[in-house]
């Protein structure tokens, strides 16, 4: 990498931390940054975990309170990986038009991970645009997840949630930097599979039982 693009990068990286005021950002550095942008920054405010939700909002209209998030998250807690569930991924096509597809997800520490081929559309679609959203009917309640995919590599996170997805019922084993098994979804495409994770930005949740309801939650 070039010394000025390596040097623009740690910029952008320390102003974004806050580590670095704005008023010491002379002109030659301000130049710099519009040239050399250095690599992506994930955006103040995203998270990859759901254990905590920043803004709650109602948006039941018959007076029912506000949803707790812990009902959804407890009800991700029970259901992944055991239950037969299946998860839908919304994802956008380079010309702007939506994408659906249904993906095998667990959830396992406050946050939502997912399989995908990577030459299946939606693997595709994110490769060029992350935002996405998965949505899924759990038990008394149905939840829309908002965020962008970040793809999973490293070595022990692939190990373990391997075991998670093993434990659920796919024998999943980490090759290289993702997944391989004797079969997947028919519409999956060959092996190897990728690994996401969600970085949750915003949640819906709609209650389908006792107590009713309907709430959106800011992460």
């Amino acid at each position: 990498m070039p010394a000025r693009r390596a040097c623009s990068g740690a910029l952008v990286a320390s102003i974004n931390s806050g580590t670095t005021p704005c008023a010491a950002i002379s002109r030659d550095d301000s130049r710099r940054l519009c040239r050399n942008p250095g690599p992506p920054v994930r955006p103040m405010g995203m998270k990859d975990t759901m254990a905590s939700p920043r803004v709650t909002r109602n948006l039941d209209r018959y007076g029912n309170p506000s949803l707790p998030w812990s009902r959804c998250r407890d009800a991700l807690v029970a259901t992944t990986p055991t239950e037969d569930l299946t998860f839908f991924v919304a994802t956008v096509r380079p010309d702007g038009r939506p994408h659906s597809a249904g993906v095998g997800a667990v959830w396992v520490d406050d946050v939502l991970y997912f399989v995908s081929g990577p030459e299946t559309r939606k693997s595709r679609n994110l490769a060029e645009n992350p935002a996405c959203s998965l949505s899924v009917r759990l038990p008394g309640v149905d939840l829309t997840l908002e965020g962008s995919a970040v793809r999973v590599t490293d070595q022990p996170t692939l190990r373990r949630l391997a075991d998670v997805y093993n434990a659920g019922g796919w024998p999943a084993d980490v090759e290289g930097d993702a997944f391989t098994a004797p079969y997947s979804a028919p519409s999956a495409g060959p092996a190897p599979w990728h690994l996401y994770r969600l970085a949750l930005r915003r949640a819906v949740g709609v209650a389908t039982a006792e107590p009713h309801g309907a709430t959106a939650w800011e992460f």
